[in-house]
């Protein structure tokens, strides 16, 4: 009878143990894997205006982008973008780049979530660069989580290092918004 009180007992733990772990998270975490897309909208000073010099152009270069954010854990994180800089060219000297990397999640601090990035990828010249060079940009911004699916991208700078002949250093800001196409909820 011993015996049996003692594997009903442990049977009953065993039990109780395997249904309190039921719930590892809370409720309000978001799953792992999520991808977002969004639009932006960029005003950049670029770093050539003709005569084969870097110097800073008289006119700022502005242009639609697109951006893709992975993001596979709190920690580990990816952006990548693209941004066509056409409009108030001076001299027909345009900037085209697409770039990926590293996005480092600084702190979520209600639903506001700063960053910092760093990307690598080629850029492309209108009116000066014939082929591509490799661009790194370094940058931060802040993400406003406007609901479970939408995030507005509202501030987004970025100073970008082109390896061409001559090298440039264009920087500027982006604004936009995104959309969560995978994955669990927005936090």
């Amino acid at each position: 009878m011993k015996r049996l009180v003692s594997a009903l007992f442990g049977l009953a733990l065993v039990s109780a143990s395997a249904s309190a772990s039921a719930q590892v998270l809370a409720s309000a975490s978001q799953s792992g894997f999520s991808v977002d897309v969004g639009g932006i909208g960029s005003a950049f000073q670029p770093g050539y205006a003709g005569n084969g010099i870097p110097q800073t152009s008289p006119n700022r270069l502005y242009g639609p982008g697109a951006y893709i954010d992975a993001r596979f854990t709190r920690w580990i994180q990816a952006e990548a973008e693209g941004r066509w800089l056409r409009f108030n060219e001076f001299q027909n000297i345009g900037e085209n780049t697409y770039m990926i990397g590293p996005k480092v999640p600084v702190v979520d601090f209600h639903r506001w979530s700063p960053y910092g990035k760093f990307l690598i990828g080629w850029g492309s010249g209108t009116g000066w660069l014939t082929g591509r060079a490799t661009v790194f940009a370094y940058g931060g911004g802040v993400d406003f989580r406007l609901s479970r699916r939408f995030t507005i991208r509202p501030f987004d700078f970025e100073k970008q290092e082109w390896r061409s002949s001559p090298s440039i250093w264009p920087y500027g800001a982006s604004a936009g918004i995104s959309y969560r196409i995978l994955g669990g909820r927005a936090q």
